[in-house]
């Protein structure tokens, strides 16, 4: 059976929703990985803390090559992440689910390609559409059956980190098209593109960003209100689980022939 994997944060993962649970150690060429595994309603998932157990990697640190390259490995084919994020769009506000469709890359040092012209060759991927639109059809479907405040569509600014945005940095992300800013989903989409895997992420508005907040920005804010947000993730990401069909029909896994050196 498919496997599905969660990549998310603190307390997005309830152990007892899983049975047969299980810690694993996968090696990768990039390093070792280590998440859960188990069963939900009969289908194998695998859950994955982005920033390690204990929160202790900032965004910019995360070896997302290991992560993805372990989860291809285990034969994951679809990535539900999770993502908290800041507001640029008034209509996006604190407590609002986005089901993002697209992204604008502003990170500065990571790498985000498994192909980097040795001897894997070179692969130029196309992301004009970057989620899966078939697992966004399911998340958008399943979140407004939980409550109020979701959005089909928006476009994800991803920084660096781990600082918070100056508020004119927000207000040219603004200008640009930008609906909500974080820092994870690059290049978690496209290194799951690149090995053909389908990726979606729901993203937790948890506050207005800098220059329309007004207040100062802190960490402890965003984790509290994913915390008090949780309940309703989770069952997000549940209820999805069982809803996806276990045959893709997105085109998502159509990885385009690697350009061999002569």
């Amino acid at each position: 059976m498919t496997i599905i994997a969660v990549i998310g944060g603190t307390g997005v993962y309830d152990p007892d929703m899983l049975e047969d649970v299980q810690q694993e150690v996968i090696s990768t060429s990039y390093g070792e990985v280590r998440l859960t595994r188990g069963r939900f309603q009969g289908r194998p998932v695998a859950f994955m803390p982005r920033h390690g157990g204990d929160h202790s990697v900032p965004p910019h640190r995360i070896n997302y090559r290991a992560n993805i390259a372990a989860l291809h490995q285990l034969g994951t084919k679809r990535i539900i992440a999770t993502a908290a994020v800041g507001s640029l769009n008034p209509d996006f506000k604190p407590g609002s689910m986005v089901i993002v469709d697209q992204f604008i890359d502003f990170t500065k040092s990571r790498v985000s390609t498994f192909y980097e012209g040795d001897e894997r060759g070179v692969i130029h991927t196309d992301v004009t559409e970057p989620y899966c639109p078939e697992l966004r059809k399911a998340l958008f479907e399943v979140a407004t059956s939980t409550g109020p405040h979701v959005f089909d569509r928006g476009t994800y600014v991803c920084t660096e980190g781990p600082r918070f945005e100056t508020a004119a940095e927000i207000k040219m992300y603004s200008i640009l098209g930008g609906d909500v800013v974080g820092m994870t989903t690059v290049p978690e989409a496209v290194l799951a593109r690149e090995l053909g895997i389908c990726y979606a992420t729901v993203a937790m508005v948890t506050n207005f960003a800098a220059g329309i907040s007004p207040n100062k920005l802190t960490h402890e804010e965003v984790v509290s209100f994913m915390q008090s947000n949780i309940i309703r993730l989770r069952k997000v990401i549940t209820t999805a689980i069982e809803r996806i069909p276990q045959e893709s029909g997105c085109g998502c896994g159509l990885v385009p022939e690697k350009i061999k050196a002569r």
